[in-house]
Formats: C-alpha cells, sequence, structure tokens
C-alpha cells in the first residue's frame, strides 16, 4: 500500500493531539492531586470516592460535634451533682453537731440559717444550664427544674406516688405552754393541769408544704388492689387498679393541740406542713402496700420549690389567664439521646427526678422546725426569768410564774430531745440522699466513659478513611511528574517531527 505525503501528515497530526490530551490530563493530576477529575474518566474511582466521602462526613459529625456536645453536658451535670454531694457532707456534719445538747439559742439560730441556705444551693444546682438547655428537666429543657421566685400564678392538682414504706414515725411534744395565757391581774386563772408530754405518731409526709386544705381544695387517696401474697392485681390491659380511701380524712393544722393524735379510722390531713397523720389502725392497713397515690392541690410557690411537672403526673392551671388554661404533665422517662457512632446513641441526661429529691428539702424542714421550736421555748424561757427578775409582782405571781417555769423547762427538755432524735434520723435521710446521688453520678460516668471509648475508636477510624480516601483519589506525584516529563518529550517530539513532515510537504506540493 503506498503511504502518500497527507496520510503521514493526518498520522502525525493524530499522535500529536493524542499526545497533547494525555499531557493535558498528567497535567491536571498534577496541579489538583487527583487521579481523575470527572466520574467517566475511572467510574469506580469516583463511586467508592463518593462511599467514602459520607463515610467520613458522618462520622466528622459524630467525632467532631456530637461526642464534643455530650461530653460537655454530661461533664456540666457531673460537677451539678458533685457540688450537691458536698452539700450534702456539709449538711451532715451540722446534723451531728446539732445532735449536741450544749449549743446555746444563738447556735442553734446559726444552724438553723445555715441549713435553710445549704438547702437552696442545692435546688440551684439543679437549675444549672448548658448553652440555654436545663440539663436536668428533660425533655423540658426551656423549663428550669425549680421556681425562680415566689408565685401564685398557677395551681397543680398533682398525683404523688407513695408506698408504705414511705411511712416513718416522729417524735413530738405536745401541751405546750402558751405564755399568752398567763395574765398577771388574775394568775389563778391560769391552768397547769395538762403537762407537756412526749408522743410518736406516724407519718406519710408529702413533696410539698403550704397545701389547699379540704375546704379549699381536695385530697384523695387511692390505694392499688392486691391479692392475699401482696401482689398487684391488674386489669386486662396490664394496668394496676385502685380503690379509693373510703376512711375519714380530716384538716388540722400543725399547730393544733390535737393535730398528731387522730383517734382510730381517721386521717389528720396537716395542710401546713403537707403531712397526712395516721392512727395506728390506718397505719398497719397501710404500712404493706406498695403503691398509694395522693392526690392534692397546690397554689403557692416559694423560690426553690422544686416544679411538679418535672416530678408528678399533674394538672396545671394558669391563674393569671381568663380561660384558667390547663395543662397536661404525665411523668414519664425522658432520654435525651445524642447519635455518637453509626447506629449507636447514648443517653446524655440525668432527670432531676432521680438525683434531686423532695426528701432533701421537706428532711431540712423537719431539723429547722424542730430546731425553732427549741428556740420559742427560749424565748419563753427567757420571758419568764424576765418577770422573776423585775421585782414588781406579788408573791402568788411569783408562785405562778415559777410554776410556768417548771412546765416550760419541761417542755424545753421534751423538745431537745425530739430536736436531737430528729437530727438522729436526718443523718440517715442525709446518707440516704447521698446514696442516692452517687449512683446517678456512677451512672453517668459509666456513660461517659463509653463514650470516650466511642471518641477513641472514632479518632483512630478517622485517620483510617482520610487514608482510604487519599489512596483512591490522590495522585502519586512523583510518578505524576515522571510521567508529565516523559509526555512532555513525546509531546516535543512529535512537534518537532509534524514541523519536519510538514515543510517538506509544503516544498514538494510547491
Amino acid at each position: 500500500m503506498r503511504i502518500t505525503n497527507k496520510m503521514m501528515t493526518n498520522n502525525v497530526l493524530y499522535n500529536i493531539n493524542n499526545n497533547k490530551n494525555s499531557l493535558s490530563k498528567t497535567e491536571q493530576q498534577y496541579s489538583t492531586g487527583k487521579k481523575i477529575q470527572r466520574p467517566s474518566e475511572d467510574p469506580i474511582v469516583a463511586v467508592r470516592a463518593l462511599k467514602l466521602r459520607t463515610n467520613l462526613t458522618e462520622l466528622n459529625q459524630y467525632y467532631e460535634k456530637n461526642i464534643p456536645d455530650a461530653l460537655a453536658w454530661m461533664d456540666l451535670t457531673e460537677s451539678s451533682l458533685s457540688n450537691i454531694n458536698e452539700i450534702l457532707t456539709k449538711i451532715h456534719t451540722y446534723c451531728v453537731n446539732g445532735a449536741n445538747d450544749t449549743l446555746t439559742e444563738e447556735d442553734r439560730n446559726s444552724l438553723a440559717v445555715n441549713l435553710n441556705q445549704l438547702k437552696d444551693q442545692i435546688y440551684q444546682e439543679g437549675n444549672t444550664n448548658y448553652a440555654g438547655r436545663y440539663v436536668f428537666s428533660g425533655y423540658k429543657t426551656d423549663s428550669s427544674l425549680v421556681f425562680s421566685e415566689n408565685t401564685s400564678k398557677y395551681n397543680y392538682l398533682l398525683t404523688e406516688r407513695l408506698s408504705g414504706a414511705n411511712l416513718d414515725v416522729i417524735q413530738k411534744s405536745i401541751n405546750s405552754f402558751d405564755l399568752s395565757s398567763y395574765n398577771p391581774n388574775a394568775p389563778w386563772d391560769t391552768s397547769f393541769d395538762e403537762k407537756p408530754n412526749y408522743i410518736t405518731a406516724h407519718r406519710l409526709r408529702l413533696a410539698y408544704n403550704n397545701l389547699k386544705n379540704l375546704d379549699d381544695g381536695q385530697l384523695k387517696i387511692e390505694i392499688a388492689d392486691q391479692d392475699s401474697d401482696g401482689n398487684v392485681i391488674l386489669d386486662g390491659d396490664g394496668n394496676r387498679t385502685y380503690t379509693e380511701y373510703s376512711g375519714i380524712i380530716e384538716s388540722r393544722l400543725s399547730t393544733d393541740e390535737d393535730a398528731y393524735t387522730p383517734p382510730d379510722g381517721t386521717i389528720y390531713f396537716l395542710a401546713d406542713t403537707g403531712e397526712l397523720i395516721l392512727p395506728e389502725d390506718v397505719y398497719q392497713d397501710f404500712r404493706d402496700k406498695v403503691d398509694i397515690k395522693v392526690s392534692y392541690e397546690k397554689n403557692s410557690f416559694v423560690k426553690n420549690d422544686l416544679k411538679p411537672e418535672h416530678y408528678f403526673d399533674c394538672v396545671q392551671t394558669d391563674l393569671t389567664s381568663d380561660d384558667l388554661v390547663e395543662r397536661n404533665f404525665t411523668k414519664q422517662n425522658q432520654e435525651i439521646r445524642y447519635e455518637i457512632n453509626f447506629s449507636q446513641s447514648m443517653v446524655v441526661n440525668t432527670q432531676g427526678s432521680d438525683a434531686i429529691t423532695h426528701n432533701i428539702g421537706r428532711t431540712i424542714d423537719d431539723i429547722i422546725f424542730a430546731v425553732n421550736s427549741v428556740i420559742a421555748v427560749d424565748k419563753k424561757i427567757s420571758e419568764v426569768n424576765k418577770m422573776l427578775a423585775s421585782g414588781n409582782i406579788t408573791e402568788e405571781q411569783k408562785t405562778t410564774l415559777n410554776q410556768a417555769l417548771e412546765v416550760l423547762t419541761a417542755e424545753k427538755i421534751l423538745k431537745d430531745e425530739v430536736m436531737q432524735k430528729t437530727f438522729g434520723s436526718a443523718l440517715s435521710g442525709i446518707k440516704e440522699q447521698q446514696n442516692i446521688i452517687n449512683v446517678a453520678v456512677s451512672d453517668l460516668g459509666s456513660r461517659s466513659v463509653r463514650i470516650q471509648l466511642t471518641e477513641s475508636r472514632l479518632s483512630m477510624e478517622q485517620v483510617d478513611f482520610e487514608d482510604l480516601l487519599s489512596k483512591n483519589e490522590d495522585a502519586d506525584i512523583v510518578d505524576t511528574i515522571i510521567k508529565m516529563k516523559s509526555q512532555e518529550s513525546v509531546y516535543n517530539a512529535s512537534l518537532s517531527a509534524a514541523a519536519k513532515i510538514v515543510k517538506n510537504s509544503l516544498l514538494d506540493f510547491l
């Protein structure tokens, strides 16, 4: 076959164009550092690159954002719980000191003030927030755990779940002498027939004090049905069945003389202290119950009171609204989960109801009440001593005042004993609260360790994915430079050859 100059020229031009394209592609690899510039160049590399990039993006989301956010939330929660534990340790120390019967009136006053301040600080810790989200409020991260100020804006009908295990025995001093009954002009009118006495009472303490009494609100007690073996009875849907308590319930104030001595078959509801006082027969009936629902109303809250919606089934009524808007809250497990790895999530929050309980404040309230009772008697004794030392009294008045002093001294001895026993029972209660805190911290710590282990593994996976992505996409610069130089030489040679061929062909043509 005869090869013409035209055919040679076309062939050379084709080689030049081909070499130019190869060189251009190599130059792009060199300039961008990537093997391919478009998917059509190598579909397998392109598909693998998309998958690796997607996985790396997800991994970076977990490793660089989700996990640090989760750990920060948990660290802040643990710090708050640790602070509460330290406060409880201080309260425990105060209780040990308070059990000492050598305390003066000033010491007791100081003790009551300090305990009240520590109680407030515990509940302030419950309002800890992370980036504007309250960490102990479950799903309601925009709602603080405690009230930030005194309020009467809302009325709550709340249902508290208790059991026979919540019944406790308390000591009370009764027949307190009222100094206002002393009449210096007719001292013989003062009766000392009822001497101060010491009694024990059975109590079911509710979460709040200053409740609505039976005249203004409602109180309902429901007891879960149990069989002869003590097992709860369930209906067809698997729910517990309840029977409303049909016995007598009467309102009393804690200051009433008979407030802690109800007759058989009658429960006294002390709305001011939030207590149900049970006689012996009712106590025996309630002591083995595993589920007691007590529904009551409260519409006056003070600063640092725990909000009912975080702890109980309740109905909140907005008293500032003309329509009395109601909101229903149901107590449920409210776990906030963070995605920390592919198909792996972790609970990051600790709910306030699992760590910060009403019993902390209520136990301190009992202590303060007992301390203030002793302080009140001390003041009465001081007033009587001042009257006796005045000198402007008759012998008959002096006799009456000495009798009053004798009664008050006996009352102080009883109330001192009650106070010391209250401190003693508070010690075990505070230890129990510390155990609850320790369990919460331990649970939080174990979850934190798991997240840290995941973080460590993701750190290694991030390096591996980046290495795979680099191997899949990145061009070898050394090989690319050698290849480019080689292709440049071929291309330049092709240009030189083409120049000679084209020159000869034109001359031949001419």
